[in-house]
């Protein structure tokens, strides 16, 4: 998982509330039994004329011009600004992984849906809790400059403006400590690899037995 420390980026405003999981990767997208390939699909039923299906070529398709992301004010947005609740609806950790292949670090919201809220910690986006009116004002500013970006500094827990003004945010300390070193839970658990080595010859030594009985595990 990437390393999120301090990240400056372009900021898209996503003026809805309630933008629900199958807005973000709708369910036609969920067949793939791979990980990647998600972000050309984001918001797809917003950002696209014609009706999507896996494995089409994104270029052969019909752009829908109103659609924030496809206007060229946003192109390489990496900050998404958006309104309550967002990543409601199903579990889908399809949500998260389109997020961050499209190419967002970090969500500024004065809610989220909790599962969505927490599968983003685990696939390296920061989901930031703001209340609603620093969240109009952002969106009033966003607006109002082209080019609008802002820089969000994980270790210090702040949001810097251009201008240097700070809008300071809450993150849990476990969750903070896993993003700043790029560890989902698969790293987490290989940083024990010679713990989990050590319990595996043990436990043989003393059960051989089982050598016949379970598989063998692949070597961390």
């Amino acid at each position: 998982m990437q390393k999120f420390t301090v990240h400056k980026g372009l900021v898209a405003p996503m003026d809805r509330a309630n933008v629900d999981t199958d807005a973000l990767i709708p369910k036609q997208f969920l067949k793939s039994i791979r990980k990647t390939g998600f972000g050309a699909n984001l918001f797809d039923a917003w950002r696209y004329l014609d009706a999507g299906f896996p494995g089409q070529d994104p270029a052969s398709r019909r752009i829908n011009p109103d659609f924030v992301l496809n206007q060229p004010r946003y192109a390489g947005a990496s900050v998404l600004l958006a309104r309550e609740n967002f990543g409601c609806g199903s579990s889908r950790e399809h949500a998260p992984w389109a997020l961050d292949q499209y190419g967002f670090r970090a969500i500024i919201a004065p809610s989220y849906a909790d599962i969505f809220f927490n599968n983003s910690f685990k696939n390296g986006l920061l989901p930031i809790v703001l209340d609603e009116a620093h969240v109009d004002k952002l969106f009033d500013e966003v607006a109002a400059f082209p080019g609008y970006s802002l820089t969000i500094d994980l270790e210090r827990q702040v949001i810097v403006k251009a201008q240097g003004d700070e809008l300071p945010f809450d993150v849990q300390a476990f969750r903070k400590y896993c993003l700043l070193n790029g560890f989902d839970d698969i790293g987490l658990t290989l940083r024990q690899s010679d713990k989990i080595r050590a319990f595996e010859s043990k436990r043989l030594t003393e059960k051989p037995w089982l050598a016949s009985v379970l598989p063998v595990a692949s070597p961390l």
